[in-house]
Formats: structure tokens, C-alpha cells, sequence
């Protein structure tokens, strides 16, 4: 009888505990995630993308590990043109160097908007105010590009920003929806991923600038004079 039972508890884990492993080994170093996800376009038209994502590169103890790089595909509308963007890991930031906000066409010319992840990445990337580091495909390469030369249809944000934070939901779902897509994105509260915006942010908002004077150059708030040391000599 006693066999039968602990038969009987094998047959549940590898039923039921399966799925439970592999979420916990979800995680894990070096694991990776893809979806599929509908994009908005600005015109109101839609395209489905395919997104995957790696995990690895520095972390602290106990924190699970980042987004070591990432890449985002799709099929240039009216054409049969699949193109890729790839964000690769970095020796110098330790992880992916963006956070994904939007893709947009027009003119049969894609660009992709992103922000730097973190502030190590966003002085790398020059301290863009607002913090958008923006690429265009020209060429069958992208290329970098101002805020300036973004045209200004492009308002409305339209990939899942947190990609990381909602990888379970991502993954579990047939086709993640435009509907999904603003629906994640409704909780954060930054200016930056509720809109295109154009106009810059207050500094307070962004990583701190250490290498300016007001940080590398500090004065003591009271001048201290030293004292005179006692010779016995009068």
C-alpha cells in the first residue's frame, strides 16, 4: 500500500510540479523568453511582432538576474522584408542597454524609441533629455538618430515596457494583444512611457550627472581655521 501512495505522489509532482519547476527555473541564468506582441502603429494600423529576451549579466544576490539582451522582430508591412532589432550585452553597463518603448513605420521606414536602462546606461548613451535613445533602418541597418528627426506622429507607446516584470503573462498568452500591451503599461507612472514627449524633463526626474561640480566639487559648510600648536616658548 505504501508503494502505491508514494507511486501515486510521483505521478502528481511530474503532473502538477512540473509547471511549478519550470516557473522557478524560468529565472534561472541564461533562461529566455518570446512572445508575440500587437503593435498600435500611429496611423491606427496594427502589425504582430515576435520578442525574445536572455537573462544574465550582474546582479545582486538573491535579485533575479536582468535582461542580458534582447531582440525584436517583425515583417515590414506590404513587403515580405522580417526585420530585426537586437539589443546585446555590454561589458560596460553588465546587461541590455534599453528598455523598449515604441516601433513605429511610416514610408515603409520602421524606428525604434527607447529609454536606457538604468543610469549607468543613460550617461553611456550622452544623457538624453528627454531620456529616448531613438533608431531609424536605414540602409538594412539601424542607425541613431535626434528626437528632432522622430516625426511627430509618433505619440503613443505601444511595446510592453516591462517586459521582464510581466514575462509569466507574456508567455502565456497565443498572441499578446494592443489591448494587453497598454493595459501592462498602465502602472507606470514616468511622464516618458505614458507618450512620445518632446519637451525635456526636470532634472530631478533623471540619473544624477556625478561628474559635475556640484558633486566632484563639495565645500564644507563652515570654514574651519586650524589651530596655532602651543610651543612653551613665550
Amino acid at each position: 500500500m505504501k508503494h502505491k501512495k508514494g507511486a501515486a505522489f510521483i505521478i502528481f509532482i511530474l503532473i502538477f510540479g512540473v509547471p511549478c519547476m519550470a516557473a522557478s527555473a524560468f529565472w534561472g541564468f541564461g533562461n529566455t523568453a518570446s512572445w508575440k506582441e500587437e503593435v498600435l502603429l500611429h496611423d491606427g494600423g496594427k502589425i504582430v511582432v515576435e520578442r525574445w529576451q536572455k537573462y544574465g549579466g550582474g546582479h545582486e544576490i538573491g535579485q533575479s538576474p536582468p535582461i542580458k539582451e534582447q531582440t525584436i522582430t517583425f515583417t515590414l508591412p506590404g513587403t515580405e522584408q522580417v526585420i530585426t532589432w537586437r539589443d546585446e550585452y555590454t561589458e560596460d553597463i553588465g546587461h541590455a542597454n534599453f528598455d523598449l518603448v515604441a516601433l513605429h513605420i511610416i514610408n515603409n521606414t520602421p524606428y525604434i524609441i527607447t529609454t536606457p536602462r538604468l543610469c549607468p546606461s543613460y550617461n553611456k548613451w550622452g544623457r538624453p533629455n528627454p531620456p529616448y535613445v531613438i533608431f531609424r533602418y536605414e540602409g538594412k541597418e539601424w542607425k541613431r538618430i535626434e528626437l528632432a528627426e522622430l516625426p511627430s506622429e509618433f505619440n503613443n507607446v505601444n511595446l510592453v515596457i516591462g517586459s521582464k516584470t510581466h514575462a509569466e503573462t507574456l508567455v502565456s498568452q497565443e498572441l499578446v494583444s494592443a489591448e494587453m500591451v497598454k493595459k501592462l503599461n498602465s502602472d507606470l507612472t514616468q511622464k516618458e512611457y505614458k507618450t512620445i514627449i518632446r519637451t525635456p524633463l526636470s532634472k530631478e526626474s533623471l540619473c544624477p550627472d556625478w561628474s559635475s561640480p556640484r558633486y566632484t566639487s563639495p565645500k564644507a559648510p563652515f570654514p574651519i581655521t586650524p589651530q596655532k600648536k602651543e610651543t612653551g616658548v613665550k
